[in-house]
């Protein structure tokens, strides 16, 4: 029995929700807060018209106001807060949790609104020179909050989506199952679906889009190597899908498997991209709308990639015209027993079947669906001790049997092809 505080009512915030919701034996009391009460309102009302058992209440809440956040927890006192806003608001939600006495959990990491702000971009450009990759996002924001949460013996779970989330479990499962020790992780996401739109984004446009027109980067032997945005391209061959071309990108479960699993040699990550959707994505920052810099547009100050934003369809709007499926996974080589040995772990999920149980598209579902789970197992106690972890760093056992258990089966495939 828990009471919880979920930030955010937008795709997956609904999916982690409806899920949470009904597993109504843990989640007894709900709270669902973000910007938009109206939002709130209807999706407490579809839970309610489920015959979930969940107690389910609504309020409004600035998620960049942190005064704002510590008066509705300390109100609502719940066990934990799930973060399912934006990641711009990720230190905002872990003050506000610090400073109430709550658990926090998340499903990507933190990257600033503003990439130009003074404060932020000094200790960025130190970064890239240490570190060696240019992407706005990285888990050093939050891995800052370490001590603080120790301190005052609290839980922090980063990354409980499903890439980052259950790709890293993938990985500690593999650790724990299938190897002595794993050489290289391969993290493969390939979407299917088709929604008929020429261009469009499967989740916030404008994180979707400065995440992939980013230089991409992977680790080798412990160091970064950045290449040009969309320049290593490869074909692979889903079960479920079919052949898809798929391209190189930085991914934040890169950072945190790195540090959890040095003497991994190798980690790539690699997304499916149709030609329409390159081009257009290319054509827009040619022409700045990518920009996350105000511009003067008529006496008004306007961010291009947010106005852009308004102009596409609302990721949560997808899911009645999204068909095909989803197949997100990791391939592993390594050894067990002295024998080379190669496996990959995947989930295939179906956009209508996702969209006939609650309303959505499987990007928003593979993401709430883990969402959902992390809380859970922060919630219950059995991923609960003081600090700042991702979702590699606990026993991944109890998380994969509730993957099959909450709409996510997966599957494991011995001596799979490998992406040269």
């Amino acid at each position: 029995m828990s009471r919880i505080l979920v930030i955010g009512c937008g795709g997956v915030a609904q999916v982690a929700i409806q899920k949470a919701c009904q597993n109504d034996e843990v989640f007894t009391e709900l709270m669902i807060a973000s910007r938009t009460l109206s939002k709130c309102d209807e999706l407490k009302d579809k839970i309610e018209k489920s015959g979930s058992r969940t107690k389910v209440t609504t309020a409004k809440v600035d998620a960049d106001n942190t005064e704002e956040l510590v008066k509705l927890i300390r109100s609502y006192q719940p066990e934990a807060v799930l973060n399912v806003a934006l990641p711009y608001q990720d230190l905002t939600i872990m003050d506000a949790c610090l400073e109430t006495g709550v658990h926090y959990i998340d499903t990507a990491n933190y990257e600033p609104e503003d990439t130009e702000d003074p404060t932020w971009r000094p200790i960025y450009e130190k970064r890239c020179k240490e570190k060696g990759f240019s992407a706005y996002f990285d888990y050093s924001w939050q891995w800052a909050y370490e001590e603080r949460f120790k301190k005052a013996g609290l839980t922090a779970l980063l990354g409980t989506g499903f890439d980052p989330g259950v790709t890293s479990v993938f990985a500690a499962y593999a650790k724990k199952h299938y190897f002595d020790t794993i050489d290289t992780i391969d993290i493969l996401d390939c979407n299917g679906g088709d929604h008929g739109y020429a261009f469009a984004t499967n989740f916030n446009p404008e994180i979707n889009l400065r995440e992939v027109s980013a230089p991409g980067s992977y680790m080798e032997n412990g160091k970064w190597i950045e290449i040009p945005a969309m320049s290593i391209h490869r074909e692979y061959d889903f079960e479920g899908v079919g052949k898809k071309d798929m391209y190189l990108l930085h991914h934040e479960e890169i950072e945190a498997l790195g540090r959890n699993m040095p003497e991994v040699k190798r980690i790539r990550f690699f997304m499916t991209f149709g030609q329409s959707y390159l081009d257009h994505m290319r054509c827009l920052e040619d022409v700045g709308m990518l920009s996350t810099e105000p511009v003067n547009f008529n006496g008004t100050e306007i961010v291009p990639i947010q106005f852009l934003k308004e102009l596409l369809p609302d990721p949560a709007s997808l899911g009645p015209r999204t068909k095909g499926k989803t197949n997100i996974g990791c391939i592993f080589t390594g050894k067990k027993d002295g024998k080379e040995r190669s496996i990959y772990i995947y989930n295939v999920c179906d956009h209508q079947e996702c969209y006939r149980e609650v309303g959505s598209q499987a990007i928003s579902y593979t993401t709430g669906v883990p969402a959902m789970i992390g809380t859970m197992l922060v919630a219950n106690g059995l991923w609960r001790k003081p600090g700042v972890f991702t979702t590699d760093e606990f026993d991944p056992d109890p998380y994969m049997e509730a993957l099959n258990k909450w709409g996510l089966p997966w599957k494991v495939v011995e001596n799979p092809t490998l992406v040269d």
